[in-house]
């Protein structure tokens, strides 16, 4: 990373470890550092937190981030983006679900919040970059004059499947201070230089449900769902009717626990079918794809996919990845085919694909294709 030290820097600053950290790295190495928090919701739309004053969006947040940036000796601002948040973000969240699929909110917050609106804020406020604390890292190819998205550092804390939505002026307006440091390295650095969040945990729920119970929130921002939809059928493979469910938005492809019939042996939904308001379940092996379709494609290492190549694909956060061939549809979709069945590719999952640690593209899961064998 070259020092430049007439560069503003606008730092997104969640109150954690990792932005900490970013923030500190950059103003060392003599950028002009500006601290931004983000308000994004707060807990009487979104409930599932009677304290209120822990995670994303609180108060002890608001003030981590403050005082770090105090100590760094560097501004400190907060900016409300709750509309621009529900409009992007936890809007599309429901309508998903209400669609029988299962949404990504992160890739949506990364994509039109923290590279949409905070990048209109920065310039807004004259920062020549943004920078987070995502384990990632960011390089320019001479040769195709592209900047690239790779892995981070750590393997275990890889975070650039959550940043495929990022386009090519994002990534040239964007530092990864993090990602060159493993997990363990960030805290002994925060510890060194006295940082209040070097000890902080990290969250691991969706940021606007704190009690990680989705039921919760989709029936506290739609109330009438339970009712109206409930009772809807529950088939097997076959099409037997087997009882009757809670609502279809309250499940998701590979559930186990809480589906609410009783088979003797282990059930998943494998199917979830809205516009009939079913959904189908059955037995692991009914979980495994051979394929998918991805939509709403972004390219990053390449303009676009001519012709088809071999990637490594990862159709969820925590996925190791699977060999896979990819290839380009006609109407701007692809078409990805595993070389070994995956398990429970759902509909409105991201799909991100890789060459080694780089990111060539992803895209939103359009449909799946049931392994037959």
């Amino acid at each position: 990373m070259e020092q430049n030290i007439k560069e503003t820097v606008l730092v997104a600053m969640s109150g954690g470890v990792d932005s900490s950290v970013a923030a500190a790295l950059l103003h060392e190495r003599g950028y002009q550092v500006i601290g931004v928090t983000m308000n994004l919701w707060d807990y009487d739309r979104v409930g599932g937190n009677l304290n209120k004053d822990s995670g994303c969006c609180s108060v002890d947040t608001m003030d981590d981030a403050r005082a770090v940036c105090h100590k760094l000796g560097v501004p400190h601002y907060m900016v409300n983006f709750r509309e621009e948040f529900e409009a992007a973000v936890t809007d599309n969240f429901i309508s998903e679900y209400m669609d029988g699929r299962t949404p990504n909110p992160c890739v949506r917050c990364n994509t039109y919040i923290k590279w949409g609106v905070l990048l209109q804020k920065a310039e807004e406020l004259g920062a020549d970059k943004i920078a987070t604390g995502h384990y990632a890292r960011t390089t320019f190819d001479e040769e195709s004059g592209r900047y690239l998205l790779k892995q981070g550092k750590d393997g275990h804390k890889d975070q650039s499947y959550a940043l495929w939505g990022i386009r090519q002026q994002g990534l040239e307006r964007t530092l990864f201070p993090v990602g060159e440091f493993t997990k363990p390295e960030i805290r002994q650095i925060a510890r060194n230089l006295g940082l209040r969040t070097a000890e902080k945990k990290e969250s691991q729920e969706i940021c606007f449900i704190p009690d990680n119970d989705y039921s919760r929130y989709l029936k506290k921002k739609r109330p009438e769902l339970e009712t109206h939809l409930q009772d809807g059928e529950i088939l097997d493979e076959q099409d037997n009717l087997l009882g009757v469910h809670k609502g279809y938005p309250f499940y998701t492809i590979g559930q186990r626990k809480g589906v609410g019939i009783a088979t003797g042996q282990p059930v998943y939904v494998t199917e979830i079918d809205a516009g009939n308001n079913r959904i189908k379940v059955g037995s692991n092996n009914d979980l495994l794809h051979s394929g998918l379709v991805a939509e709403n494609v972004n390219w990053i290492s390449i303009a676009a996919l001519k012709e088809g190549i071999e990637i490594e694909a990862k159709i969820r956060y925590n996925s190791p990845g699977a060999h896979a061939w990819l290839q380009p549809k006609s109407n701007g979709n692809v078409e990805v085919r595993f070389k070994e069945p995956q398990r429970a590719v759902t509909s409105g999952q991201s799909v991100v694909f890789y060459q080694d640690d780089l990111v060539i593209g992803g895209g939103i899961i359009e449909s799946s294709v049931k392994h037959q064998g």
